[in-house]
């Protein structure tokens, strides 16, 4: 049995990485004799960018103790295969430790992972001590950290995540995370229902409960996404949560930013837009990724969304909260 109680499983190798981001490929016989934390993630996922303030902060804090740390992006989406968008990822989220890219899952088949995010913690024998999958328990994780290394307890990091990295509002967390193409899609509430992989003029619900949604306009739901096809399309969802999020992109070919405009309550949000507004409630598709659109700054109730766009060409792909 392991320190940590865990059966000794041992820490599985990095040969199935299609590129290596930071660093040159990372050989298992590089890590023998250091304690290694292995960080699966993928640069979409709202619950694995809430963690990156404490991978920072023990990155920085640890690495001169012998901690490496080495990020998994495995992709959820066909998009986050690209290298340009991982590689823009790690330089906007200040990402410099080694990364591992996992586009075809050899890594998390090895790792029998089947979460983003999860932590996976190695001593310096290679044997995996201890895992974290989710969001959470920091300051357990980081006395593993402290134990592994051989370090006497120290105080843990405290950290506060800033602009979509923050920390959600649990208490107040009422929508779950909504996937929009059809082969995940739930809660789906514009007349005639879900129409899989053909173009249709879809109309906006007379009215929507506690965590529907509905599409306007001219859209074709795929098994992952909805894609318009017409400008002036609409997402509606009726939400309860302190934060908002999308996940979007251009169609291929699209070169240009796609306007589009976010209501609240049939308003614009002025304090209560997210990082990726104008004070007006304007916004831009101008990279695949996940865009903030909300958070509230006075009480968190149950309001109405709505997100047009001015132009056809968007892919949408979940809602996420916090």
């Amino acid at each position: 049995m392991s320190l940590f109680g865990l059966r000794e499983t041992h820490l599985s190798g990095f040969g199935g990485a299609t590129a290596w981001l930071n660093s040159e490929p990372l050989a298992d016989a590089s890590l023998n004799g250091r304690a290694v934390l292995v960080d699966f993630g993928t640069y979409t996922c709202i619950i694995w960018l809430r963690t990156l303030p404490f991978l920072r902060a023990w990155h920085e804090r640890y690495r001169e103790d012998g901690l490496v740390l080495v990020g998994v992006q495995t992709p959820e989406f066909a998009f986050e295969h690209d290298l340009g968008s991982v590689r823009r990822e790690l330089t906007d989220r200040e990402i410099d430790w080694p990364v591992a890219v996992d586009n075809r899952y050899e890594i998390w088949r090895a790792f029998g992972n089947h979460y983003w995010p999860a932590l996976y913690f190695a001593d310096q024998a290679g044997v995996i001590r201890h895992h974290r999958f989710g969001e959470g328990e920091y300051e357990q994780s980081e006395r593993v950290l402290q134990d592994l290394l051989g370090l006497p307890d120290r105080d843990p990091v405290r950290v506060q995540g800033v602009g979509d990295e923050r920390a959600p509002d649990w208490p107040r967390l009422r929508s779950p995370e909504t996937y929009l193409g059809y082969e995940r899609a739930a809660s789906f509430a514009s007349p005639g229902g879900i129409r899989a992989g053909a173009s249709r003029v879809f109309e906006a619900p007379r009215s929507l409960s506690l965590n529907d949604w509905g599409l306007s306009g001219g859209w074709t739901m795929r098994a992952d996404c909805v894609v318009l096809d017409e400008a002036g399309g609409r997402i509606m969802f009726r939400f309860r949560s302190r934060d908002l999020h999308l996940v979007l992109r251009r169609t291929e070919g699209r070169t240009a930013p796609i306007p589009f405009t976010v209501l609240l309550d049939g308003a614009a949000p002025e304090a209560s837009g997210g990082i990726d507004l104008d004070g007006d409630g304007t916004g831009w598709v101008d990279d695949d990724r996940l865009y903030q659109l909300v958070r509230q700054s006075a009480g968190v109730r149950e309001r109405t969304f709505e997100i047009t766009f001015r132009e056809p060409g968007v892919e949408a792909y979940v809602f996420t909260f916090g």
